[in-house]
């Protein structure tokens, strides 16, 4: 979920400089996330392997609260202060597994446990922080910390955005990515407070889109107007090919009064994200 800079340049040849290197740095990227797709291609469709996620469950179970309007937060100050060498442990523990040896379900929730304990580590690396858009280390031109390299699996350096759009989304092709990887942002589909399993996956993913979906956050209808989270337009392709699929799928996990309101509609109106941090402190939008 890279965020660009905006610069601002007044001469058009600092103008073009930019569009170049822009350009070559979303080259970089795509070549970057071809290389992972096809390294964590594989799987073993008849293995029985399971990796053991019950510490991070664990570390969920303590550290994310329920609040407001369905949203989760998350108590940083407590979990930087009592456990963030447990999250270490556990994340260096999923470094020395080898995705391709697992079947499908158990490297879906391999790799989403790992984001999402990636996502708390280096927000609580920096915390206090208003937003993890303020967490500035990618490199190059993006914000954020979605482009730095956080962790080496198989023996290849990932970032989030490498874990999220250049293994998950190509490899699954399932819109459900989306509600299960967490940004750390008010906007984002929740931090779950357990644990994805291989075992549970397909009703954690379905429970985590009807969470959403239902939710203010992800939509809402206001005299017959939809808005929707920002993700349905950042990501449209990946919910349909068009304005109507989007609302499609909204509608096959929305409750019976959200599907009521949605009646007759085709497209969103409106899209919006708070990418304030998901903090028991809340600190406001940002």
């Amino acid at each position: 979920m890279a965020v660009m800079r905006a610069g601002k340049y007044r001469s058009g040849w600092a103008v073009r400089v930019m569009s170049v290197f822009a350009v070559m740095a979303v080259l970089g990227l795509q070549g970057v996330r071809a290389q992972s797709a096809q390294t964590f291609a594989g799987h073993d469709a008849a293995s029985a392997t399971r990796i053991d996620h019950t510490a991070f469950d664990a570390l969920l179970r303590a550290h994310v609260v329920p609040a407001e309007a369905g949203l989760t937060r998350v108590d940083y100050a407590a979990f930087k202060a009592q456990s963030h060498d447990r999250l270490k442990a556990y994340i260096a523990s999923l470094a020395g597994v080898d995705p391709n040896g697992l079947n499908r379900d158990e490297q879906f929730a391999y790799w989403a446990n790992l984001y999402n304990a990636l996502t708390l580590d280096v927000v609580l690396d920096h915390y206090p922080t208003a937003s993890i858009r303020d967490i500035d280390i990618s490199p190059g031109l993006a914000d954020g910390p979605w482009g730095k390299k956080l962790i080496e699996v198989s023996g290849v350096a990932l970032s989030l955005d490498d874990i999220e759009h250049g293994i998950m989304r190509p490899i699954w092709r399932d819109p459900r990515i989306h509600y299960a990887v967490n940004c750390a942002s008010v906007g984002c589909p929740n931090l779950r407070r357990q644990a994805f399993t291989a075992r549970a996956l397909e009703e954690m993913l379905d429970a985590a889109a009807r969470d959403y979906i239902n939710s203010p956050r992800g939509v809402s209808v206001t005299s017959g107007v939809v808005a929707a989270s920002s993700i349905f337009s950042w990501y449209r392709r990946d919910f349909g090919q068009t304005p109507k699929d989007v609302l499609d799928h909204i509608r096959r996990y929305a409750e019976p009064g959200l599907k009521a309101e949605l009646a007759g509609t085709d497209y969103v109106s409106q899209f919006s994200y708070d990418w304030a941090l998901n903090d028991v402190e809340a600190k406001g939008a940002n």
